[in-house]
C-alpha cells in the first residue's frame, strides 16, 4: 500500500506582531501570561512532532514487514486474495492506527496555530466561528428581500447637516501596510480567512455588506472582493502601487472622509435591491464610509467609496457659440451667462462587478468568465480561480461619469421629460478636435439638448464611459487609422480595417451599460440622443423604453467623418434618412494624408 502524507503548518508573525509581543513583556503580569502561552506553544509543538514521528514509524514498519496489498484490497476484504484472513485483519488494524495518528496530528496542528495566533492577540477560533455564523446566518437573498419596493433605509443626507466620517485608526490599531510574507492567493475555509458577509442585491445595505478589497494587513483576512491592492481607482490602482513602492505614499494611509459626502442626494431606488438590474457597480458605493462607519472602526478594515458626487461649472467654446446663435438662452440656473457656462452635477463611478450577474448578461457561465478574466489579466488575480466563494470583482478598467443638468431628483421623475446622451470616450475628437469621427460634434450636441431639456422643466443627462477606441484602445485605433489612410479609406471597408487588426469590430459590449440608468432611477427615456443600435437594444433589453431617437444633424457632421457615420448607418445605426447600398458605400471616401 502506498500512502502520501502532507502535513503543513504555515505559521508566520509580522513585525507588528513581534513588536506587540515585546511591548507585552514590560509588566510582570504580562510576562507571566506570555511565558504561559509560550510554554503552551512549546507543548503543542512537541505533541505535534511526536505524533508525526509515530506515524512515520508505522509507515516504515508496513513498508518493511507488512503485506503489500493493492489499494483496493486494503479497503475491500470481500475481494478474493491469496492472503489469509488474519493477515488482512492485521493490515486493517495498522491502517486504523495510522488514521488515528493522522487525526491526532490534525487536532494538534489546529491547537498549534491557535496558540501562535493568540500570541499576536488574534483568535482564529473566533474568526472561523464568525465565518460559519455569517455563512449560515439569516441573511435575506437578493430575490426575497426586495419585492420591487423602494428600500426603506435611513441614508445620510447631503444637504444641510454634515455627515460624520469614520474615525481614522489609532496608532495602536495601525499595522504594517502589507503582511510580512507574500500571500499569492487564499482559499475558502482557510484558517484565518473570514470574509465580511456579502449578499449582493439585498435592499438593506447593512445586510448586503460593504465591499472590502484591500490587501492591507488589517483587511486581507476580511476581504470579500477580488482586485488589486486597494483596487479602488480602477486603472489608477497601478499608480497607487508605484506611489507605495517609491515611498511617496505610506502603505498604511487611511483617508480622512470629512466633508467628502455626496453633494447631491440620489436614491435609494427599487433597482438598487435587484441583483439582476445592477451587476457592474456598487449601488451603495457613494455612501460606503458612512454606512459602514461602525465596521470600519470596529473591525479596522479599509472600506472606500466607489462613487463620488460633486457640483461644478462647465465651459466649452461651442456652447458660447450656441448662446450667440440663440440656440441656448442664459437663465442663471442651468446656463449661467452669455459665455455658455453651465451648472452641472457630476457623478464619478468606478466599476464593481458581481460576477454571476455579469456572466448572465453575456450568456456565459461564471466559470468561463472567471477563467478568461484570470488568463487575460496575466494571471494577476488568482483568487478569481481559488475563491469561488467571492463573487465580487473590481476590474482595473476605467469607469464612467454622469453629467446631470438641472435638478438631479428629476432624473427619476417619470412625470417630466428626460433627454439622454450615452457617450463612449474618444480622446482624439472629444478633447483635441479630430474630425475623422463624429464623437465631439455628437457630444456637444448632446450637452446642448440636455441643457434645453433641463431649462424646459425636465432633466438632461450625458453619461461618459471610458471606452477609448470602441474599448480597443488608442494604439489599436491609430493603427486602424493608418491602414485606412494608406488605403482608399472607403466606407465599405470601414469595419473590415478594424477586424483585420483587432479581430473584432467593437469591444464596448453595451450589456453592462444600462446599470447606471437603473442606479439613477431612470425608468424611461423620452429623447435618446444617440444613433447606436447596440446602445438602444441594451437599454430596451433592460426594460427601459425609449420614446424618441434623435440623430446627429447633417450640418454637424465633419466631411472626413462621413466614412464612419455612413458605414455605421448601413450596419444598423438609426436614421430617418436613406441607408446606402454596398455600391454607394464604395463611393464614400475619406481624406488622404496628402490633403
Amino acid at each position: 500500500m502506498q500512502m502520501t502524507v502532507c502535513c503543513r503548518a504555515r505559521v508566520t508573525t509580522s513585525s507588528a506582531d513581534r513588536s506587540s509581543c515585546c511591548s507585552a513583556l514590560q509588566s510582570p503580569l504580562s510576562l507571566f501570561l506570555f511565558n504561559n502561552k509560550l510554554s503552551l506553544l512549546f507543548s503543542f509543538s512537541i505533541r505535534f512532532l511526536s505524533h508525526l514521528s509515530h506515524l512515520c514509524i508505522q509507515l516504515f514498519a508496513i513498508a518493511c514487514t507488512g503485506p503489500r496489498l493493492p489499494y483496493r484490497h486494503a479497503f475491500n476484504t470481500t475481494l478474493t486474495t491469496s492472503f489469509s484472513k488474519p493477515v488482512i485483519m492485521a493490515a486493517n488494524d495498522q491502517q486504523s492506527d495510522m488514521l488515528e495518528a493522522l487525526q491526532e496530528i490534525q487536532r494538534t496542528q489546529a491547537l498549534l496555530v491557535n496558540a501562535v495566533e493568540s500570541l499576536s492577540g488574534r483568535s482564529i477560533d473566533e474568526a472561523t466561528g464568525d465565518h460559519a455564523k455569517n455563512n449560515n446566518g439569516d441573511l435575506g437573498s437578493g430575490e426575497d428581500a426586495n419585492d420591487g419596493e423602494t428600500p426603506s433605509v435611513e441614508l445620510p443626507i447631503a444637504s444641510g447637516d454634515k455627515l460624520k466620517a469614520p474615525a481614522p485608526p489609532s496608532t495602536a490599531q495601525r499595522q504594517q501596510g502589507l503582511t510580512s510574507r507574500i500571500i499569492l492567493t487564499t482559499y475558502p475555509k482557510q484558517i484565518g480567512i473570514n470574509p465580511l458577509p456579502m449578499d449582493w442585491g439585498n435592499s438593506d445595505p447593512v445586510k448586503r455588506g460593504p465591499i472590502v478589497v484591500s490587501r492591507a494587513a488589517t483587511s486581507i483576512r476580511r476581504r470579500n472582493a477580488v482586485g488589486g491592492y486597494l483596487a479602488h481607482g480602477g486603472s489608477y490602482s497601478i499608480y497607487y502601487a508605484l506611489a507605495v513602492a517609491s515611498k511617496e505614499l505610506d502603505s498604511d494611509h487611511r483617508p480622512d472622509f470629512t466633508n467628502t459626502e455626496p453633494a447631491a442626494n440620489i436614491g435609494p431606488f427599487p433597482q438598487w435591491g435587484d441583483h439582476k438590474k445592477i451587476v457592474a457597480m456598487d449601488p451603495w458605493g457613494h455612501l460606503a464610509p458612512w454606512l459602514f462607519k461602525d465596521t470600519i472602526e470596529k473591525d479596522n478594515v479599509d472600506i472606500r467609496p466607489t462613487i463620488a458626487i460633486t457640483k461644478a461649472h462647465m465651459k466649452l467654446p461651442e456652447l458660447a457659440e450656441s448662446v450667440k446663435a440663440g440656440r441656448l438662452v442664459p437663465d442663471g440656473k442651468v446656463c449661467l451667462n452669455d459665455q455658455g457656462e453651465l451648472a452641472v452635477t457630476k457623478f464619478a463611478v468606478e466599476p464593481v462587478w458581481y460576477l454571476p450577474g455579469v456572466a448572465e448578461r453575456f450568456g456565459i457561465d461564471e466559470a468561463t468568465l472567471r477563467r478568461s478574466l484570470f488568463e487575460h489579466t496575466g494571471g494577476s488575480y488568482p483568487e478569481l480561480i481559488t475563491r469561488g466563494d467571492i463573487k465580487v470583482f473590481l476590474p482595473p478598467i476605467g469607469g464612467l461619469t454622469v453629467y446631470c443638468f438641472g435638478d438631479p431628483a428629476k432624473m427619476s421623475d417619470e412625470s417630466v421629460k428626460l433627454s439622454l446622451r450615452i457617450h463612449d470616450e474618444c480622446n482624439g475628437s472629444d478633447v483635441f478636435g479630430s474630425d475623422i469621427c463624429t464623437c465631439r460634434p455628437y457630444l456637444i450636441f448632446g450637452i446642448e439638448e440636455a441643457v434645453k431639456e433641463a431649462q424646459n422643466g425636465g432633466s438632461g443627462v450625458v453619461i461618459y464611459f471610458r471606452k477609448e477606441g470602441r474599448a480597443l484602445g488608442e494604439v489599436t485605433k491609430y493603427l486602424v487609422y493608418n491602414a485606412r489612410k494608406r488605403g482608399a479609406d472607403r466606407a465599405s471597408d470601414y469595419f473590415k480595417r478594424t477586424e483585420n487588426i483587432a479581430g473584432v469590430k467593437d469591444m464596448r459590449f453595451q450589456a453592462l451599460m444600462p446599470d447606471i440608468l437603473h442606479w439613477l432611477g431612470i425608468k424611461k427615456i423620452d429623447r435618446m440622443l444617440s444613433m447606436s443600435n447596440m446602445k438602444h437594444d441594451a437599454i430596451v433589453g433592460q426594460g427601459i423604453p425609449i420614446h424618441e431617437r434623435v440623430e446627429l444633424p447633417e450640418e454637424l457632421i465633419p466631411a472626413d467623418s462621413r466614412v464612419e457615420i455612413d458605414a455605421k448607418i448601413t450596419a444598423g445605426y438609426f436614421t430617418t434618412g436613406k441607408r446606402m447600398t454596398t455600391e454607394e458605400l464604395q463611393a464614400v471616401q475619406g481624406r488622404i494624408w496628402e490633403e
